[in-house]
């Protein structure tokens, strides 16, 4: 799917040493480290909600709970890979998104999950807080 530039998140990350395997590529495993960092920084910067505050002061978690990834293609240590980020659906406590790698026009790693928000006291969902609620909506128009 094709989602238009305006809806997506998106941040540059250099691929590290410590990302990388004995062969100089990046361990698959360090691509969802990497989509967790996507996530952690679009609900900072992109819905204006510290992610430590949420957590720590709030105590709401975003716990993955279904996940989905299709590897296209090898990352290197030294290159620096766009990671995006688009709202696929907003439910009552559940997020879906779509999550991309990719450098230049060569997608790397397309990635789909589910989160959804929970209290980190009973470690059960709840509904997303309306003030993430709010903030989604620039993220998920009508479609």
């Amino acid at each position: 799917m094709s989602i238009p530039p305006a809806l997506r998140f998106e941040r540059e990350y250099p691929i590290r040493f410590a990302h990388c395997d004995p062969a100089g590529i990046i361990f698959f495993p360090q691509y969802l480290v990497l989509f967790n960092a996507l996530v952690e920084d679009w609900v900072s910067d992109g819905l204006g909600i510290p992610y430590a505050d949420l957590l720590a002061r709030r105590r709401i978690g975003m716990p993955i709970v279904s996940l989905q990834c299709d590897f296209s293609a090898i990352s290197r240590m030294g290159e620096r890979v766009i990671f995006e980020l688009a709202v696929e659906r907003i439910g009552t406590s559940s997020l879906a998104l779509a999550l991309d790698a990719r450098l230049g026009d060569e997608l790397r790693v397309r990635s789909r999950q589910v989160l959804v928000t929970t209290s980190l006291d009973t470690h059960r969902a709840i509904p997303i807080p309306e003030d993430m609620r709010a903030a989604l909506a620039p993220y998920h128009p009508e479609r």
